[in-house]
């Protein structure tokens, strides 16, 4: 009996140190090669650059397999003595464990292309991994400085965390007023007037929204950050769209009276009886709804989410990146906290008025709907279903003008220009038109910014695998060509926007002539888009790269979000300039 347990532990000891190797059969669980080996690289008071990999333990680089491309010979940075190690693949050479630091001289100049290859003592070998790092100056042939996304990371690794939170809470602040987030409005607004909270109470359920949808915006980043996942197109999908949006149509009907949202009587009795003397709306609610307009905004790409995402990926502190991602999207819900708090001052009280308002956050409800479903829908129903929305909008009003005498000659003129314009939109949408603000220019003889956008899409070769941008690239470079890279999805409505409104027009087109225009196509989230976006290290669409003539990208004049016609042009000019 005594032996048949010693050899049952002995067996059981075995599964064990098999299991922690990997599998219960021995197989090894290696790591991703970004945890294998995390790169960081950061600039000194000296003028030196510092690059620096920290190596997972039983991992190893080769010290023979650092390459600096782009440095001229005077300033080729020296590296450190290695362990002697010996193995099937390179034979007797030196390594590096647990982490190498390598200083790039001062006074080099322009991008450097960083390479390295390392294994694992279990028998796996990496393929060679790059790196682009911008040293900043003049050399010829790199832009100068940093990209805005490079400048944040920076900023991340370099200043304490304090000032790191007063700096992205400022820049939430600013992105609170740009359109991404203007589907927050509605629903925060609702919340608290459609519910008559008093101030207090107001503050608590406007607070409940920005906090979870800080957290959501947060977790979303540093999910992106580590795991590489394309999560833009994650929450893109039609099916969870279309809920989102249904969702919000539920929630305007009540507004207009249709019926009132309640729960089981049972527990709206326990609910009323524990918040007795408190009116206004429900914080769990609020924080549910705050979590899902987190999930709206989170798609939107910034420069501050990006350069967040960059220096989570590059330094691996995925608590301080998340630090900053919260404080961020408190600074984009705190203007529309003050603006149900404070602003409430200045509604009217319950009554008749209040039944108004209610009856236009509702409108507003819609029109989120519609926002939210535009990345699915054609671009002429889109249209179309605004114009059903103002028309519907122009009736209320003109009916409102019948019960509030008072407001007539505000609402009656308000009225009658809703319908004309929601008029137009039908008439347009009808013809196939895709533009809101000029419904009718489809039915025109010659319509001069369609044709440029036709030719400005027509223009860019569209690319949806690595192997087909390798070509495109090498062949770029056989010919000493410059190359745009437009990162691209069928979901992402800024970079709609910006074919209408910067590729549509004839002087950026004319500008871009001579250049390789390439539309890498990331809609699906496929092993493919996950490559290109990795390529680059982009953290999703819109997001535009130069590669000059030499093959090199020009980090610093890389573009991340949305951009008018006239900032691309600068910044094309500036690519130019240091050539």
């Amino acid at each position: 009996m005594r032996v048949l347990l010693t050899l049952l532990l002995v067996c059981l000891a075995s599964l064990a140190h098999a299991g922690s190797a990997g599998d219960p059969f021995g197989q090894p669980d290696f790591l991703p090669v970004k945890k294998a080996f995390v790169f960081t690289s950061q600039a000194l008071p000296s003028g030196e650059t510092r690059l620096h990999w920290n190596i997972a333990d039983s991992y190893y680089l080769y010290q023979k397999r650092f390459k600096f491309d782009g440095l001229d010979p005077a300033h080729q940075p020296v590296l450190p003595q290695g362990l002697e190690h010996s193995d099937e693949f390179f034979g007797a050479t030196q390594v590096y464990r647990d982490q190498v630091e390598v200083l790039i001289p001062a006074g080099a100049s322009g991008q450097v292309k960083v390479s390295w290859q390392g294994c694992a003592d279990a028998g796996l070998c990496y393929p060679p991994q790059t790196q682009v790092v911008d040293l900043g100056g003049t050399q010829a042939g790199a832009g100068t400085g940093q990209a805005q996304d490079q400048s944040l990371a920076s900023s991340l690794q370099q200043r304490s965390l304090g000032w790191s939170l007063l700096l992205f809470f400022g820049l939430g602040l600013l992105l609170a007023f740009t359109p991404c987030t203007l589907p927050m409005l509605p629903i925060l607004a609702g919340l608290v007037v459609g519910s008559g909270a008093s101030a207090g109470r107001g503050f608590a359920v406007a607070g409940s929204y920005v906090v979870s949808m800080a957290l959501v915006y947060a977790g979303l980043g540093v999910l992106a950050a580590m795991l590489g996942a394309n999560l833009q197109a994650m929450l893109q999908q039609p099916w969870l769209l279309g809920s989102f949006a249904a969702l919000f149509v539920v929630l305007a009907l009540p507004m207009f009276g249709f019926f009132e949202l309640q729960l089981p009587s049972a527990l709206r009795d326990r609910l009323e009886t524990a918040s007795r003397g408190r009116k206004g709306g429900s914080l769990l609610g609020a924080g549910i709804l705050g979590a899902l307009s987190g999930l709206l905004v989170g798609p939107c790409m910034t420069a501050p989410l990006a350069g967040a995402l960059l220096f989570i990926a590059q330094s691996g502190n995925a608590l301080q990146g998340a630090l900053v991602l919260f404080v961020m999207g408190v600074g984009i819900g705190v203007p529309l906290l003050l603006l149900v708090t404070v602003g409430s001052r200045f509604l009217p009280k319950p009554g008749a008025w209040m039944d108004m308002m209610k009856g236009l956050f509702g409108f507003l409800f819609l029109a989120t709907a519609l926002l939210l479903v535009r990345p699915v829908l054609d671009e002429s129903l889109w249209v179309g279903l605004w114009g059903v929305l103002l028309l519907v909008l122009a009736n209320s009003l003109w009916q409102q003008s019948t019960r509030f005498l008072r407001a007539s000659p505000l609402f009656r003129p308000l009225s009658l220009l809703a319908g004309l314009w929601g008029g137009l939109l039908v008439i347009g949408a009808a013809g196939g038109s895709t533009d809101v603000w000029q419904p009718l220019q489809v039915y025109t003889a010659k319509t001069v910014t369609g044709s440029n956008t036709a030719t400005a899409h027509d223009a860019f070769i569209t690319v949806s695998d690595p192997a087909g941008l390798e070509r495109e690239l090498n062949s770029a470079k056989e010919q000493g060509q410059w190359v745009l890279l437009d990162y691209y999805a069928d979901w992402c409505v800024s970079c709609k926007v910006m074919e209408k409104q910067v590729f549509g027009q004839p002087q950026v087109m004319d500008a871009l002539q001579g250049v390789r225009l390439l539309r890498l196509d990331v809609t699906a989230d496929t092993v493919a888009s996950r490559e290109l976006l990795s390529r680059y290290q982009v953290p999703g669409p819109p997001s535009f790269i130069w590669i000059g003539p030499n093959g090199v990208e020009r980090r610093a004049q890389r573009i991340t979000g949305e951009v008018n016609a006239q900032t691309f042009l600068n910044n094309w000019n500036a690519t130019r300039e240091h050539l």
